[in-house]
C-alpha cells in the first residue's frame, strides 16, 4: 500500500517549489495508480547521472511534475540514498524529434534540499540554466532537420523515430494540422505527428491532404533514403531523397 503521508509530502514540495522558482510554473502530482503516464515520463526523463542512476534502481512510482508555458517541464522524484529531500531532473520536450538531441549534453539534475525554498534557489541557480540552454540548442538542431515550408506548400519531414515534422508557413495550414493530430512546439514552430502507431498516422496524412488543397496549399513529403511514406500517404506527396536514416536518439 502506498504511503498516503509520502504522497503529499511530494505534492507539497512541488507546488512550493513552483511558486518559488522564475518566471510561471504549475504543479501535477502523479500518483502511483498513473503506471502509463509514469512510464512515459520516466523514458522521457533527460538525465544520464544521478536521477537516471536512482532510477535504473528504483524505478518510478509517483512524481511531481513542474511545467512552464513553453513547454519546459521538471519532475521531481523520491529520493533513496537514506537523506532527506527529493531529485529533480529535466524532461525532454514530446514535440522535439529524436535528431535534435544529437550532440545536446543533457542538463543532468540534481539532489534538492529538504526545504522547498532552498531546492528553489538550487534549482535556478543551476538546473534551470542548463536545461534552458540545452532546450535552445535541441530547439535550433530540429529546425535544421525539416525542410522549410512556403506559404503554398506544407514540406512534411520524416523523422528517424518515425514520427512527421514541419514547420509550415501558413497560420491556416498551422490550424489544420493542429486539428489532426500534429503537436505544436511554440519555441520553435515545429508541428510534430508521432509515428507510434503508422495506421492513424497514414490516415492523418489522408486526410489532411484535401482539407490543404481546399486552400490552396500543396503538400510535399520527404524522407530519408530507403524510407517510404505509408500506402495511404497523399497523392498530392512528392517524396524528396534526403540524408540516409540514422538510428541515433536522445541519450538518456
Amino acid at each position: 500500500m502506498h504511503d498516503h503521508d509520502t504522497s503529499e509530502r511530494l505534492a507539497s514540495y512541488a507546488d512550493v517549489l513552483a511558486g518559488e522558482l522564475p518566471d510561471t510554473w504549475t504543479s501535477s502530482y502523479l500518483e502511483p495508480d498513473a503506471k502509463d503516464d509514469l512510464a512515459e515520463l520516466a523514458e522521457r526523463i533527460w538525465d544520464l547521472d544521478l536521477v537516471a542512476a536512482s532510477l535504473a534502481e528504483h524505478p518510478l512510482k509517483q512524481a511531481a511534475v513542474l511545467s512552464r508555458p513553453d513547454g519546459a517541464q521538471l519532475v521531481i522524484v523520491d529520493r533513496y540514498d537514506e537523506r532527506d529531500g527529493f531529485l529533480v531532473a529535466a524532461v525532454a520536450p514530446h514535440a522535439l524529434p529524436n535528431e535534435a538531441y544529437r550532440a545536446v549534453r543533457e542538463p543532468n539534475g540534481i539532489a534538492l534540499a529538504d526545504d522547498p525554498f532552498l531546492g528553489a534557489e538550487q534549482v535556478a541557480g543551476d538546473l534551470l540554466a542548463r536545461y534552458d540552454r540545452a532546450l535552445a540548442q535541441a530547439r535550433h538542431n530540429a529546425l535544421g532537420h525539416i525542410r522549410p515550408s512556403q506559404p503554398d506548400r506544407v514540406v512534411l519531414t520524416w523523422q528517424s523515430d518515425g514520427s512527421i515534422a514541419t514547420a509550415p508557413a501558413d497560420d491556416r495550414a498551422s490550424a489544420v494540422l493542429i486539428a489532426h493530430g500534429f503537436v505544436h512546439d511554440p519555441q520553435s514552430g515545429i508541428y510534430r505527428l508521432r509515428g507510434d502507431d503508422t495506421q492513424p498516422q497514414a490516415r492523418t496524412l489522408r486526410e489532411i491532404g484535401p482539407r490543404l488543397d481546399a486552400l490552396g496549399i500543396g503538400i510535399a513529403l520527404q524522407h530519408p533514403a530507403g524510407r517510404t511514406a505509408p500506402a495511404a500517404a497523399p497523392a498530392t506527396a512528392s517524396p524528396v531523397p534526403a540524408n540516409a536514416r540514422t538510428t541515433t536518439a536522445r541519450s538518456r
